[in-house]
């Protein structure tokens, strides 16, 4: 079964171009290492504190699986790194959803 993570961070307002720059490095990190990113999302409107992601996967073994390549990927620990350093994350959500089919 496929699943989708939904990733909901919760940013600091100030700091949402630190936030772009991170999210435009998973752009190749991601696919790289296993994950069919459907993209990130940044606030533009109302709420200017949260922003999300979504990641596809055939099954949660293979998410198992990218997030060990993730954390052995020298760019994925780099930004991983860049986030924690400049605390622009102040919470990050995931939640595993299925699509629903006929």
């Amino acid at each position: 079964m496929a699943v989708t993570v939904f990733i909901r961070y919760q940013i600091d307002p100030f700091k949402r171009a630190m936030f772009e720059a991170y999210a435009k490095r998973w752009l190749t990190i991601i696919p790289k290492c296993g994950g069919d990113l459907l993209g990130y999302w940044m606030p533009h409107e109302g709420t200017n504190n949260i922003a999300f992601a979504l990641i596809s996967f055939e099954s949660l073994a293979a998410y198992e699986m990218y997030r060990g390549r993730l954390r052995a990927d020298d760019e994925g620990v780099a930004n991983f790194n860049f986030a924690e350093e400049n605390r622009f994350i102040l919470a990050e959500e995931r939640t595993f959803l299925r699509k629903v089919e006929v």
